[in-house]
Protein backbone atom coordinates (compact mmCIF):
# COMPACT_ATOMS: atom_id res chain seq x y z
CA UNK A 1 0.00 0.00 0.00
CA UNK A 2 1.10 3.65 -0.66
CA UNK A 3 0.38 6.35 1.83
CA UNK A 4 1.82 10.04 2.25
CA UNK A 5 2.23 12.02 5.34
CA UNK A 6 2.03 15.50 5.73
CA UNK A 7 3.87 17.80 8.01
CA UNK A 8 2.44 21.29 8.25
CA UNK A 9 5.95 23.30 9.46
CA UNK A 10 5.82 25.64 12.18
CA UNK A 11 8.55 28.29 11.15
CA UNK A 12 9.78 32.01 12.23
CA UNK A 13 10.69 34.41 9.66
CA UNK A 14 14.13 33.55 9.03
CA UNK A 15 13.04 29.91 8.46
CA UNK A 16 10.76 31.25 5.88
CA UNK A 17 13.04 33.39 4.01
CA UNK A 18 15.49 30.50 4.33
CA UNK A 19 12.94 28.29 2.48
CA UNK A 20 11.68 30.71 0.17
CA UNK A 21 15.04 31.02 -0.89
CA UNK A 22 15.77 27.24 -1.81
CA UNK A 23 12.64 26.80 -3.64
CA UNK A 24 14.05 30.02 -5.99
CA UNK A 25 17.20 27.98 -6.37
CA UNK A 26 15.38 24.84 -7.03
CA UNK A 27 13.48 26.68 -9.71
CA UNK A 28 16.16 28.34 -11.16
CA UNK A 29 17.94 24.66 -12.04
CA UNK A 30 14.55 23.69 -13.14
CA UNK A 31 14.33 26.42 -15.75
CA UNK A 32 17.76 26.01 -16.67
CA UNK A 33 16.86 22.04 -17.46
CA UNK A 34 13.80 22.75 -19.73
CA UNK A 35 15.50 24.19 -22.57
CA UNK A 36 17.49 20.55 -22.92
CA UNK A 37 14.36 18.84 -22.74
CA UNK A 38 12.60 20.79 -25.12
CA UNK A 39 15.73 20.71 -27.64
CA UNK A 40 16.27 17.29 -27.31
CA UNK A 41 13.25 15.63 -25.86
CA UNK A 42 14.74 13.77 -23.20
CA UNK A 43 13.56 13.50 -20.12
CA UNK A 44 14.34 10.54 -18.58
CA UNK A 45 15.92 10.76 -15.49
CA UNK A 46 19.16 8.91 -15.97
CA UNK A 47 19.42 9.89 -19.47
CA UNK A 48 18.97 13.37 -18.26
CA UNK A 49 21.09 13.43 -15.46
CA UNK A 50 23.98 12.76 -18.01
CA UNK A 51 23.35 15.55 -20.16
CA UNK A 52 23.10 18.36 -17.90
CA UNK A 53 24.69 17.37 -14.32
CA UNK A 54 28.24 18.17 -14.94
CA UNK A 55 27.29 22.01 -16.36
CA UNK A 56 24.62 22.23 -13.67
CA UNK A 57 27.12 21.45 -11.34
CA UNK A 58 29.33 24.16 -12.21
CA UNK A 59 26.57 27.07 -13.14
CA UNK A 60 24.59 26.42 -9.61
CA UNK A 61 27.27 25.43 -7.32
CA UNK A 62 25.44 26.90 -4.03
CA UNK A 63 22.73 24.65 -4.58
CA UNK A 64 24.51 21.22 -3.86
CA UNK A 65 24.95 18.05 -5.75
CA UNK A 66 22.34 16.36 -4.06
CA UNK A 67 19.53 19.22 -4.68
CA UNK A 68 20.38 19.32 -7.75
CA UNK A 69 20.18 15.76 -8.59
CA UNK A 70 16.37 16.17 -6.96
CA UNK A 71 15.83 18.97 -9.13
CA UNK A 72 16.74 16.43 -12.65
CA UNK A 73 14.27 14.51 -10.78
CA UNK A 74 11.55 17.18 -10.71
CA UNK A 75 12.10 18.41 -14.18
CA UNK A 76 11.81 14.68 -15.42
CA UNK A 77 8.55 13.86 -13.15
CA UNK A 78 7.08 16.59 -14.28
CA UNK A 79 7.78 16.85 -18.46
CA UNK A 80 6.10 12.91 -18.01
CA UNK A 81 3.03 14.90 -17.37
CA UNK A 82 3.32 17.70 -19.39
CA UNK A 83 4.57 15.85 -22.46
CA UNK A 84 2.62 11.68 -22.08
CA UNK A 85 -0.27 12.57 -19.99
CA UNK A 86 -3.07 11.19 -22.02
CA UNK A 87 -5.25 14.65 -20.78
CA UNK A 88 -2.33 16.94 -21.22
CA UNK A 89 -2.44 19.61 -24.53
CA UNK A 90 1.22 19.11 -24.73
CA UNK A 91 1.15 15.19 -25.42
CA UNK A 92 3.17 13.82 -27.75
CA UNK A 93 0.67 11.89 -29.64
CA UNK A 94 -0.95 15.84 -29.89
CA UNK A 95 2.13 17.48 -30.93
CA UNK A 96 3.82 14.84 -33.65
CA UNK A 97 6.86 16.03 -34.78
CA UNK A 98 5.89 19.74 -34.21
CA UNK A 99 8.21 21.52 -31.39
CA UNK A 100 7.75 21.28 -28.17
CA UNK A 101 6.63 24.00 -26.31
CA UNK A 102 9.12 25.30 -22.84
CA UNK A 103 8.01 24.59 -19.75
CA UNK A 104 8.76 27.72 -17.40
CA UNK A 105 8.67 26.89 -13.44
CA UNK A 106 7.25 28.85 -10.76
CA UNK A 107 9.89 30.35 -7.96
CA UNK A 108 6.82 29.08 -5.33
CA UNK A 109 6.94 25.55 -6.84
CA UNK A 110 7.79 22.06 -4.96
CA UNK A 111 11.38 21.10 -4.26
CA UNK A 112 11.85 17.91 -4.00
CA UNK A 113 14.22 15.97 -0.93
CA UNK A 114 15.29 12.54 -0.39
CA UNK A 115 17.13 11.45 2.85
CA UNK A 116 20.48 12.67 1.84
CA UNK A 117 18.68 16.22 2.20
CA UNK A 118 15.99 15.87 4.71
CA UNK A 119 16.35 13.50 8.02
CA UNK A 120 14.01 12.38 10.81
CA UNK A 121 16.13 11.50 13.86
CA UNK A 122 15.16 11.41 17.80
CA UNK A 123 11.26 13.04 16.74
CA UNK A 124 13.01 15.89 15.28
CA UNK A 125 13.05 16.70 11.39
CA UNK A 126 16.47 18.22 9.54
CA UNK A 127 16.35 19.61 5.94
CA UNK A 128 18.84 20.92 3.81
CA UNK A 129 18.24 24.71 2.86
CA UNK A 130 21.23 26.95 1.11
CA UNK A 131 22.53 28.07 4.65
CA UNK A 132 23.26 24.78 5.68
CA UNK A 133 20.50 21.81 7.41
CA UNK A 134 17.48 23.61 9.26
CA UNK A 135 16.79 21.56 12.52
CA UNK A 136 13.34 21.67 14.07
CA UNK A 137 12.03 21.97 16.80
CA UNK A 138 8.62 20.31 16.07
CA UNK A 139 8.65 17.04 17.53
CA UNK A 140 6.86 13.72 16.14
CA UNK A 141 5.54 11.11 17.52
CA UNK A 142 7.64 7.83 17.87
CA UNK A 143 4.93 5.91 15.68
CA UNK A 144 5.25 8.93 12.96
CA UNK A 145 9.13 8.58 12.76
CA UNK A 146 8.76 4.46 12.69
CA UNK A 147 6.81 5.20 9.59
CA UNK A 148 9.64 6.97 7.56
CA UNK A 149 12.46 4.59 8.78
CA UNK A 150 10.25 1.40 7.98
CA UNK A 151 8.69 1.90 4.67
CA UNK A 152 10.34 2.73 1.09
CA UNK A 153 10.65 6.25 0.44
CA UNK A 154 8.66 7.67 -2.84
CA UNK A 155 8.67 10.54 -2.27
CA UNK A 156 9.69 13.60 -0.17
CA UNK A 157 8.40 17.35 -1.33
CA UNK A 158 8.33 20.60 0.12
CA UNK A 159 4.93 22.93 -0.45
CA UNK A 160 3.56 26.06 0.00
CA UNK A 161 5.22 29.74 0.23
CA UNK A 162 6.07 32.69 2.91
CA UNK A 163 2.29 33.73 2.65
CA UNK A 164 0.76 30.67 3.61
CA UNK A 165 3.22 28.54 5.12
CA UNK A 166 4.65 25.35 4.24
CA UNK A 167 4.45 21.72 4.34
CA UNK A 168 6.44 18.18 3.83
CA UNK A 169 4.43 15.64 2.15
CA UNK A 170 6.41 11.99 2.32
CA UNK A 171 4.89 9.41 0.35
CA UNK A 172 5.88 5.62 1.73
CA UNK A 173 5.57 2.60 0.43
CA UNK A 174 4.66 -0.56 2.73
CA UNK A 175 7.06 -3.26 1.06
CA UNK A 176 6.37 -5.80 4.10
CA UNK A 177 2.50 -5.58 3.52
CA UNK A 178 0.82 -8.25 1.97
CA UNK A 179 -1.12 -7.45 -1.55
CA UNK A 180 -4.33 -5.72 -1.18
CA UNK A 181 -3.65 -5.35 2.55
CA UNK A 182 -5.60 -2.40 3.61
CA UNK A 183 -5.08 0.42 6.16
CA UNK A 184 -2.40 2.91 7.08
CA UNK A 185 -0.90 3.98 10.52
CA UNK A 186 -2.53 7.01 12.01
CA UNK A 187 0.12 10.23 12.75
CA UNK A 188 -1.85 12.69 15.20
CA UNK A 189 0.10 15.14 17.01
CA UNK A 190 2.49 18.29 16.40
CA UNK A 191 1.18 19.54 12.99
CA UNK A 192 1.37 15.82 11.47
CA UNK A 193 -1.62 14.74 9.59
CA UNK A 194 -3.17 11.02 9.62
CA UNK A 195 -1.17 8.74 7.27
CA UNK A 196 -3.61 8.05 4.32
CA UNK A 197 -3.62 6.01 1.12
CA UNK A 198 -2.54 7.49 -1.47
CA UNK A 199 -4.54 5.81 -4.26
CA UNK A 200 -1.88 4.91 -6.43
CA UNK A 201 -0.96 8.48 -7.31
CA UNK A 202 2.47 9.99 -6.87
CA UNK A 203 2.87 13.30 -4.61
CA UNK A 204 1.11 16.14 -7.07
CA UNK A 205 0.58 13.52 -9.50
CA UNK A 206 -1.63 15.13 -12.20
CA UNK A 207 -5.23 13.28 -11.94
CA UNK A 208 -7.26 11.73 -14.88
CA UNK A 209 -8.96 15.02 -15.27
CA UNK A 210 -5.79 16.13 -17.16
CA UNK A 211 -5.15 19.29 -15.61
CA UNK A 212 -1.73 20.52 -15.37
CA UNK A 213 0.42 21.15 -11.90
CA UNK A 214 -0.24 24.72 -11.10
CA UNK A 215 3.43 25.28 -10.67
CA UNK A 216 4.36 25.01 -14.17
CA UNK A 217 3.65 27.28 -17.28
CA UNK A 218 3.76 25.85 -20.46
CA UNK A 219 3.80 28.33 -24.11
CA UNK A 220 1.18 28.04 -26.26
CA UNK A 221 2.52 27.00 -29.77
CA UNK A 222 2.44 29.65 -32.71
Amino acid sequence: MNFSLRISLALSDAQLAQLQALQQAFAQVCNALAPTVQATRVWNRVALHHLTYRDLRTRFPALGSQMVCNAIYAVSRTSRVVFQHPDSPFALERLGDAPLPLMQFADDGPVYFDRHTLSIKAGLLSLYTLEGRMRFEQALRPDDEALFHAHKLREMVLTGNVREGYALTLSLEDVTAPQGAGGAKAAGLGGVSAAKPADGLEVGQVPDAGVLPDFVKVQSLP
